[in-house]
């Protein structure tokens, strides 16, 4: 289908609406005057006044919504020169032209794995307008240039095939939709709350009198409010299946052109990696990026995103399994996006167009600064409270972190310990056994115990789980002692979570070998005490 005959279904999809709205006012204009027709009293006016009231979100939903500009992604304007940043710009003016449309008029770096297209047009879309690439700086880590390419050219795929014209006209007919639906939603819940808030104050006033109060009840009402909305809903589902059908296809030939100027093999690989990329950034995200920020501690500038490099290299086989399972459902039941597995099969099902294993650089490299450019992201993408905090390289981070988190952690247990006269120290609490061994147990029974737990209460039972809480509350004391003394450290690892770095070889062995005699029943809490004490300042 042509990109003219897509704009006419989406206009005739748009009109629809509008046509909606206008039978929908025939209609309760016809009933009305049939009220006024064959009625007569109150009753007309309980009819009638109604009616009229619903009138309003329907006339609102056709005349005075306005289509919605999008927001704009966080991220940073390049308005480099091509003297500036030669090699970035050559390559996505050089797959427009391949593609067959202008290359954009700016580019957007951000900061997720997604490279996007938007357009400021006018006329609901008819009129092009600036041109806009939204380029992930963690997509350009993760793929080579012949990878990225290939995204570049799906999007400018839509561009030459005039798709991003038609999103105005879908934006505006699912925006009325939507807003329509929910004014009639919220109308109907105020009609029940307003209700609802003279019945209390009516059953107040019946309490106040020493009568009994009535049940508060609101049966029917808003019903006609929620009848309209199913009408606009039904309609709504009826055009998001009728413009994703389009917008799928959509997809598939910005595929087409992907491989076109990438090649079969970097197009369907790069749509492998989007998948390994999005969960290993949301991972990084999580785990290292933002570890420091309960510490008041981020990385030093460049590597709250840069860092991500680092994980990919040291993960590059996790990323692989990853990338062989691409997703089989799509994003959600209204994504434009085909999913993920069904495109890739459909490309690497295309006739091999001896292109593949061409070698390429990382794409990252197409940046002049890629350092400078992950710091200018930061800037634009940080909060200033973020900002703010503390810089610090990624083994101190690792390692402050840790052990302020830590040290929290071990609040829990200096205060159970204190509750039971303990003290809240190890050399307190050591001392506490060595007077009173059952202090291990009472100790352990202030921790929130499972239900297995729980029901094995008493006796030697309950002991035995009590024994690997109390072992492991010694273990976190100890941890503190000697993070605090410098004995230990926390240490990065990009392929694992974070670890304890001991003293000495063997040290992790006579650890293990000293809490299991405290926690003994027969305590000895000296090969502890001698370890600590040998190591750290206690």
């Amino acid at each position: 289908m042509g990109a003219s005959l897509r704009a006419l279904r989406v206009l005739v999809l748009l009109a629809g609406f509008y046509l909606l709205g206008v039978f929908l006012l025939a209609a309760l204009a016809g009933a009305d005057y049939a009220v006024f027709t064959y009625l007569h009293g109150p009753i007309v006016y309980k009819i009638v006044i109604p009616s009229l009231v619903i009138v309003i979100p329907i006339v609102r939903g056709m005349f005075m919504l306005r289509t919605p500009k999008e927001d704009a992604p966080a991220g940073i304007t390049v308005t480099v020169t091509a003297a500036q940043e030669p090699a970035l710009w050559e390559a996505v003016r050089d797959v427009a032209r391949q593609v067959g449309t202008r290359a954009p008029d700016e580019i957007v770096l951000i900061e997720k794995v997604n490279a996007a297209v938007s357009e400021e047009s006018s006329l609901m879309g008819l009129r092009p307008g600036t041109r806009r690439l939204y380029l992930g700086l963690p997509l350009m880590m993760g793929m080579d240039e012949m990878q990225l390419r290939a995204v570049l050219a799906h999007e400018m795929g839509h561009y030459a095939n005039f798709d991003t014209r038609l999103t105005p006209l879908i934006a505006r007919g699912r925006a009325q939709l939507i807003r329509t639906v929910a004014h009639f939603h919220e109308r109907s819940a105020q009609k029940i709350a307003n209700e609802r808030a003279r019945q209390d104050k009516h059953a107040a006033k019946r309490i106040a009198k020493g009568r009994r109060a009535t049940k508060v009840d609101t049966p029917g009402l808003g019903a006609a409010y929620r009848g309209m909305a199913t009408v606009y809903t039904a309609y709504g589902n009826f055009f998001m299946r009728t413009t994703l059908a389009a917008a799928c296809r959509q997809e598939l030939a910005a595929d087409l052109a992907a491989v076109r100027v990438a090649g079969r093999d970097a197009t369907a690989s790069a749509l492998r990696e989007l998948n390994a990329l999005d969960s290993a950034l949301d991972f990084y995200m999580s785990s290292y990026a933002t570890l420091g920020v309960g510490a008041g501690l981020l990385p030093r500038p460049g590597q709250v995103f840069g860092g991500l490099r680092n994980l990919l290299d040291a993960r590059a086989q996790d990323l692989e399994k990853l990338s062989r399972e691409p997703s089989t459902e799509p994003a959600s039941p209204y994504d434009s996006h085909p999913p993920l597995a069904e495109r890739v099969a459909r490309i690497e099902a295309l006739p091999d167009d001896g292109r593949a294993g061409q070698a390429a650089r990382p794409a990252l490299e197409l940046l002049a600064d890629a350092n400078a450019a992950l710091t200018a992201l930061e800037q634009a993408v940080l909060t200033p409270q973020a900002l703010a905090l503390k810089r610090v390289d990624w083994e101190d981070l690792v390692h402050e972190s840790m052990t302020v988190y830590a040290d929290q952690g071990a609040q829990e247990i200096r205060e159970a310990c204190t509750a039971e006269g303990a003290g809240p120290g190890l050399v307190a609490l050591l001392d506490a056994i060595d007077a009173d061994p059952a202090v291990r147990w009472r100790i352990a029974d202030r921790f929130p115990k499972s239900p297995e737990q729980a029901a094995a209460a008493t006796g030697d039972t309950a002991r035995e789980f009590a024994r690997p809480v109390v072992r492991r509350a010694l273990n976190q004391l100890v941890t503190v002692e000697l993070t605090a003394g410098g004995a230990v450290r926390w240490q990065l690892s990009w392929s694992h979570p974070a670890a304890l770095r001991y003293p000495t070889d063997g040290f992790e062995n006579l650890l293990e070998a000293a809490l299991d005699a405290t926690v003994a029943d027969q305590p000895d809490t000296e090969p502890l005490r001698k370890l600590v004490r040998a190591h750290a300042s206690v």
